[in-house]
């Protein structure tokens, strides 16, 4: 079976774009009857597509730094806060009532996001569907990846919050089993957290 011609994934469909609003300009656009009008259509298009593709980029590349600062500073942040309120709370002077002030009484939580990473468990079902469970320990959430068939990269597959997530995706040939590969990391606000979880494999089936 012929894979359809225009590809899905973004990055591709810029360069299929792009060729296609190049050589729809040559001869052999002018000779499958492709009108000048059209011409200047996919142009068009095609340089919109092209600046809006570099400005996300350029957003999607300030917004990872920018998170990524900030989980540094929430890591780094807890630790001092911690090791100050620790030695509070020994202090010969400490009490309930200043505890409460401020807000250390109770039991001391030491998990350290920056070193833990999520235990995943797949279950496969019928018609292809795959239910992923995880733990967050103190995060929010895990960011998903994924990936299947004769894929060689994982790419990003969900943000859950709620485990089991289901991963009910057509299978990529009907009717054929696919391998599925799966790992997450921890997300806390919007930004990764921790290190990665090993990798989980499951057959979706039929």
């Amino acid at each position: 079976m012929k894979k359809p011609y225009m590809p899905r994934p973004q990055a591709d469909y810029l360069k299929w774009h792009n060729n296609l609003a190049t050589t729809a300009g040559t001869a052999d656009g002018a000779t499958v009857g492709i009108t000048p009008d059209e011409v200047a259509t996919l142009t068009t298009n095609d340089a919109d597509l092209t600046a809006k593709a570099k400005a996300a980029s350029a957003a999607d590349i300030a917004w990872t730094a920018a998170h990524k600062g900030l989980t540094e500073s929430l890591s780094q942040s807890r630790r001092d806060a911690r090791a100050i309120a620790g030695r509070a709370k020994k202090n010969k002077n400490y009490n309930a009532v200043i505890g409460d002030k401020l807000r250390v009484e109770g039991p001391e939580d030491t998990t350290d996001m920056t070193q833990e990473k999520p235990t995943l468990a797949v279950v496969v079902k019928a018609n292809g569907v795959v239910e992923v469970d995880f733990n967050k320990l103190l995060a929010e959430g895990v960011h998903l990846y994924c990936k299947r068939g004769a894929e060689t990269a994982f790419t990003y597959l969900a943000s859950e919050t709620h485990a089991a997530y289901v991963d009910n995706r057509p299978l990529l040939v009907a009717g054929q089993p696919e391998v599925r590969q799966y790992k997450a990391v921890f997300f806390i606000g919007q930004a990764e957290i921790g290190l990665e979880s090993d990798i989980v494999t499951a057959t979706a089936r039929p």
